[in-house]
């Protein structure tokens, strides 16, 4: 294209620009704009005047893309913006346009410098660069002192000044400026009128629309529009040179430098501060919904640190009687018979089996035992020097009996800790003394560690265990086991191993007259329930945070509501559909994450609580990331639908919403 033609070329060329509104459900359709045709050259300051109903403020919205036409076209530097989609719109608006309303628009929360700073944020700006340019926009216009204020601490004519100022921060070479002084007294009205005269003769395209005929005269080219159509246009008048042109943005201010790592992150913290800012506001409803989060995380956290610790105390509790072990009974012959009697070949057979780590044969029967003048009924046992192997019973004070203890028939005995309450009660160190069993003198060598409950309402620790063929001999008689303890090498394998000895001893006894009690399984499936159960407390606790989130989600969608103009200012700045829904994202899982803080602070301020009180706790770091990651995510997931909402609005419906 040469010079001359680019000369040539208006900014703005509208063709036969339609709009209407309505025609769908049933609502008549409304034509607002009836064939516009329009050229706009850069450097003008144009005037267009209507009364109210005229399309003016229609023709504006069209004019700035904060609209699109039902019909026409409309070229920008000889460009159909009919093509373009909504971000490019975004970027049109950005780079070119600079809005001045006649309710000001000022985000409420937002002080002077930071509305001024808006569409440098969305521009990609660097912040020193726009705070720098949006003081020195503000100084300019006689608001050096008024920086830090917010928009109900100004009056009219400094809000009005204060959207000049935001209308320039990307440089403002199209000022739209719609009813500048319609909400104003006159004195404040002149002055607005004085700079935008001001930046007409700096070079700005100015569109002044008004219904007052007297502003419509400070523009040097005039049109009038009446019922959608234009009827007159006073014409074209000399562009004068601009004697000392306002900055234009720097190269930082390109589309390409809002989509930047460093673009990124700058919108990202101000879209944080905005939120805090929002959240600080309506902190008691901001309470209430990270409320829902705070009881949601924290139940979590403590709902699975006590089932975890529950889980761990019974685990723990079991291992006591050892993990990896079962039992090997005779079945009773009759109701009231002990059944057929095991023996020592048996033992030997079931040893003797590839997975088979110990078996250890055991006889029991009760015994009196007594020392001095206490006499004490306990159950008295006969095993191996497998017993502590075998049951995973060691000895708290003292030794075991050995090898050759076994072999001699010795009277030794290792007593169980109710056994030594009841016969040692005056204190004295069992270890060496003697005792009777049955009136048999036998040698204490050792104190059997404490175990508590067995089954029933029998206790573990009343026993008394001695050599097993002392047992048989010099007790019971007999050297029939009455059962066999094992304990097998891999215990995902112990049910197999459970079928082959029942197999093994029913071919070698003729007979299946033996029982297997699997206690590997019974582990087993207790640790199954108990994590099951703690499982299901988790997914209890979940729940909350689900009732949380839609609490949020309500928020959110209240907050959207609320704050529709605000969107629509954002928009009419620069702001892409894609920034809207960051912004109210990151509020979302703002609160989200405040809230997870707060729950994992709290759920772990109970469970130390309950560690006080002696309740078993066990904090899981797996479960405390995954409680706050669950809060994080349930901000992403119930905040999308409003954060959407919000970024699908249409800008100037949003604009007009109260």
């Amino acid at each position: 294209m040469s010079a001359a033609e680019t000369k040539t070329t208006p900014l703005i060329a509208l063709h036969d620009l339609r709009k209407s509104y309505g025609g769908h459900d049933g609502a008549p359709a409304v034509e607002v704009l009836r064939g516009i045709t329009l050229e706009l050259h850069a450097g003008e300051f144009v005037a267009i005047v209507g009364s109210s109903g005229s399309g003016k403020s229609t023709l504006m919205h069209l004019l700035g893309c904060l609209d699109r036409p039902t019909g026409g076209r409309y070229l920008f530097a000889g460009q159909d913006v009919a093509g373009m989609d909504a971000d490019a719109l975004a970027r049109l608006r950005r780079e070119a346009f600079g809005f001045v309303f006649q309710g000001y628009h000022l985000i409420s929360t937002e002080s002077a410098q930071e509305n001024v700073e808006m569409p440098a944020i969305y521009a990609g700006a660097a912040p020193a660069e726009r705070a720098a340019r949006a003081r020195a926009l503000l100084t300019r216009l006689g608001l050096g002192d008024r920086l830090g204020h917010r928009p109900h601490q100004l009056s009219g004519g400094q809000q009005q000044r204060v959207s000049i100022a935001r209308a320039l921060m990307n440089g403002g070479r199209i000022v739209l400026a719609d009813e500048p002084t319609g909400a104003l007294d006159s004195r404040s009205g002149e002055e607005v009128m004085a700079l935008l005269d001001e930046m007409a003769a700096a070079g700005h395209t100015v569109i002044l629309i008004t219904h007052d005929r007297e502003v419509a005269q400070r523009a040097r080219r005039v049109i009038e529009i009446r019922d959608g159509c234009i009827v007159s246009d006073s014409g074209r008048a000399p562009v004068a040179a601009p004697p000392e042109p306002l900055p234009l943005p720097s190269p930082a201010t390109t589309a390409d430098a809002a989509d930047t790592p460093r673009a990124l992150l700058s919108e990202l913290h101000e879209a944080l501060r905005a939120a805090w800012r929002v959240m600080w506001i309506h902190r008691f409803r901001t309470g209430l919904t990270l409320l829902g989060i705070v009881i949601g995380v924290a139940s979590v956290i403590v709902m699975l640190a006590v089932g975890t610790g529950s889980q761990e105390a019974v685990m723990k509790q079991i291992s006591l009687f050892g993990a990896d072990k079962m039992y090997v009974a005779a079945i009773p012959d009759s109701a009231r018979g002990r059944g057929g009697k095991l023996t020592l070949a048996d033992v030997d057979t079931i040893r003797r089996l590839p997975n088979v780590r110990v078996a250890m044969p055991y006889i029991e029967g009760f015994v009196v035992a007594r020392r001095g003048n206490v006499d004490h009924r306990t159950e008295g046992g006969g095993a191996t020097t497998d017993f502590e192997q075998a049951l995973k019973w060691p000895t708290a004070r003292g030794i075991f009996f050995d090898e050759s203890d076994e072999q001699s028939l010795a009277k030794v005995a290792v007593i169980g800790e109710r056994v030594q309450a009841a016969l040692f009660a005056d204190g004295t160190n069992p270890v060496g003394q003697r005792i009777l069993l049955d009136n048999v003198p036998f040698d204490v060598l050792g104190v059997l560690a404490a175990k508590g409950a067995g089954g029933g309402q029998a206790s573990e620790d009343e026993r008394v265990i001695v050599p097993f063929s002392t047992a048989a001999a010099r007790l019971y008689g007999s050297n029939h086991p009455t059962w066999v303890a094992v304990a097998v090498h891999d215990v995902d394998k112990a049910s197999e191993t459970a079928a082959e000895i029942v197999e093994v001893l029913a071919a070698q006894r003729h007979v299946r007259d033996v029982q297997v009690f699997n206690q590997t399984e019974s582990i087993k499936a207790r640790a199954q329930t108990q994590r099951t159960m703690t499982v299901m407390l988790g997914l209890i606790a979940a729940v909350s945070l689900v009732v949380g989130g839609i609490g949020v989600m309500n928020v959110m969608l209240m907050t959207v509501r609320e704050r529709t103009r605000e969107i629509g200012i954002r928009m009419a700045t620069g702001a892409r559909q894609r920034d809207i829904l960051r912004q109210f994202l990151v509020e979302a899982v703002l609160v989200t994450v405040t809230g997870g803080v707060a729950g994992v602070v709290g759920g772990l301020l109970v469970g130390a609580a309950l560690i006080v009180w002696s309740v078993p706790v066990i904090f899981s770091l797996t479960a405390i990331a995954g409680a706050f990651g669950c809060a994080v995510l349930t901000g992403l997931v119930f905040g999308f639908m409003p954060a959407r909402k919000a970024a699908a609005l249409d800008p100037v419906a949003a604009l007009s919403s109260e």
